[in-house]
């Protein structure tokens, strides 16, 4: 599993729409598995989890994103944690295509 952790400045609405069209224009094979939104008190949270075809790989890699608020006005939180990629029965081997999953995602925070 690969892991990326950050935390944002800006609007929660254009960062989530910014990362759901960057990850789903940047291969033929992504896709937006499931997502899960929710608020409470004035936090937000938005889940997504993105799947795509890993040709390096030779498999398919997941992603899931989480983008956290705890008010109107504070910083958003993004962790994203890729896993799926890789080959082997008991140890983990080729784990390219989660790394090449979660760079796409650090490119375009």
């Amino acid at each position: 599993m690969a892991k990326l952790e950050k935390t944002m400045s800006g609007s929660f609405n254009n960062l989530l729409s910014r990362i759901e069209n960057g990850i789903l224009n940047s291969s033929a094979t992504a896709s937006l598995e499931e997502k899960s939104d929710f608020s409470y008190n004035g936090a937000r949270c938005s889940v997504r989890v993105f799947e795509r075809y890993s040709m390096l790989g030779g498999n398919r890699a997941s992603l899931s994103v989480t983008l956290f608020q705890g008010a109107a006005d504070a910083p958003v939180r993004v962790s994203a944690i890729a896993s799926g990629g890789s080959q082997a029965m008991f140890f983990k081997l080729n784990t390219f295509g989660e790394q090449a999953f979660l760079q796409i995602l650090e490119d375009l925070l």
